[in-house]
C-alpha cells in the first residue's frame, strides 16, 4: 500500500490586463484547453484525489475547475489556501505534512518555483528520461505523481517519493 501525491503547476495564464493583481490572473486560451486536457487525463485514468490542496489564485482555481466537473460524487475535500501561493517548497512540505492520514491520495495546485523544487526535492527516483524532464523543467499545466510509502504524511520528507510520471500538456497535444 502507498500513498499518492499529484503536483500540478496552474495551467497557463494571461497577461493581457497589466491593471490585474498577479493573485487574480485568469488562464489563458492556451491555458484552459490544458487545464482541460488535464482533466480528461484524470478522467482516463481514474485518478481521484481524496483531498485537493490548492492555492486561492484564480489560475489555480480555473486550473482545478475542469477536473472537478469530471469527478464522480461525492467530491473530495477541498482546502484553498493563499498560504500556497507562491509558496516555497518548505512551505508546501509543511502544508503537506498536515494533512490526515485519511487521504491516500493528495493533489496539490500551485506556482513555480515552489512546486518545482518540491517536486524535484521529494522524488529519489523514477523512470531516468521523466526524472530528467522534470528536473529540467515543470512548465505550466504540467502533472507530476509521486508514489510514497504508506506513512503517516507529518513523516515525508525530502527524497521520500518515487516519481510514478511526469506529464506536460505537450504531451497531451496541447500546444
Amino acid at each position: 500500500m502507498s500513498r499518492t501525491l499529484l503536483l500540478l503547476r496552474h495551467a497557463k495564464s494571461a497577461w493581457s490586463d497589466p491593471r490585474l493583481d498577479d493573485h487574480d490572473r485568469p488562464l489563458n486560451r492556451r491555458g484552459e484547453r490544458a487545464a482541460k486536457a488535464m482533466a480528461d487525463h484524470f478522467a482516463q485514468l481514474g485518478l481521484r484525489p481524496d483531498l485537493i490542496l490548492c492555492s486561492t489564485a484564480l489560475r489555480t482555481r480555473q486550473t482545478l475547475a475542469p477536473i472537478m466537473a469530471t469527478l464522480a460524487a461525492p467530491a473530495p475535500l477541498i482546502n484553498l489556501s493563499k498560504d500556497l501561493y507562491l509558496a516555497s517548497e518548505d512551505v508546501l512540505l509543511s502544508e503537506l505534512q498536515a494533512v490526515s492520514d485519511d487521504a491516500t491520495t493528495v493533489l496539490l495546485i500551485g506556482h513555480n518555483d515552489g512546486i518545482w523544487h518540491f517536486a524535484t526535492g521529494l522524488a529519489h527516483d523514477g523512470p531516468p528520461a521523466e526524472l530528467a524532464a522534470l528536473r529540467d523543467k515543470f512548465p505550466t499545466g504540467a502533472l507530476a505523481t509521486l508514489s510514497l510509502r504508506d506513512e503517516p504524511w507529518r513523516t515525508v520528507g525530502f527524497g521520500a517519493a518515487r516519481l510514478v510520471s511526469f506529464l506536460r500538456p505537450r504531451d497531451l497535444g496541447v500546444v
